[in-house]
């Protein structure tokens, strides 16, 4: 079988994707505007880039009106975020935080999460995640304009928040302890419960 995406209708064309693009990790990104006020907002289309400098990237589809999230206008207002892995025990917080809700309004008041102050930018960070990352923009590489376009986030890492016990001989994160959250498509998700360790790599 053959799929051309294009001549797909843009949902359909979303389903698709998101279940051959598997699992996604999610990006848990808080920001601020001009005005001090925090967004929080999930994206799962979210990877490294490199570690000379440390880039990550991710990625924020316009709303169907063709109107740019409130992820990417704070990011323009103040080019700082911290990009907060997900866990599974902040599962229901995440799907939450991911409503739509008037632009301007503070999500600093969400519960079952307690916000701490950055070290090196001004957006704060989530308490509960247990890996976080400081960032300042690289640079926005918008895809299209209009509904459904894209707009990929570089963003450089300044500083990463590691959890106590999880980082083992300085090199390694504990990946059973991160407990990661992993996005599936539609409504699934999975997790990390078993690896298969190559001989040959």
């Amino acid at each position: 079988m053959e799929i051309n995406l294009i001549e797909l209708e843009p949902r359909h064309a979303h389903d698709l994707l998101t279940s051959m693009i598997i699992p996604r990790p999610i990006a848990w990104v808080s920001t601020i505007n001009k005005m001090g006020h925090t967004n929080l907002a999930p994206f799962s289309f979210f990877t490294g880039v490199s570690w000379s400098p440390p880039i990550l990237a991710f990625s924020v589809v316009n709303r169907s009106d063709g109107t740019v999230k409130d992820t990417v206008r704070n990011i323009r207002e103040v080019p700082e975020f911290v990009v907060n892995i997900v866990s599974v025990n902040l599962l229901a917080t995440m799907e939450y935080s991911a409503k739509p809700i008037p632009y301007g309004t503070d999500e600093t008041s969400i519960t079952d999460i307690h916000w701490l102050p950055s070290k090196t930018i001004k957006p704060r960070r989530v308490q509960e995640a247990k890996i976080a990352f400081e960032c300042t923009l690289e640079r926005t590489v918008t895809v299209t304009e209009g509904p459904n376009a894209g707009n990929l986030i570089l963003g450089r890492i300044q500083l990463v928040h590691v959890g106590d016990g999880l980082l083992k001989n300085e090199r390694e994160v504990d990946w059973f302890g991160l407990d990661v959250l992993g996005r599936l498509s539609g409504n699934r998700y999975c997790t990390v419960r078993s690896v298969i360790e190559s001989e040959t790599n």
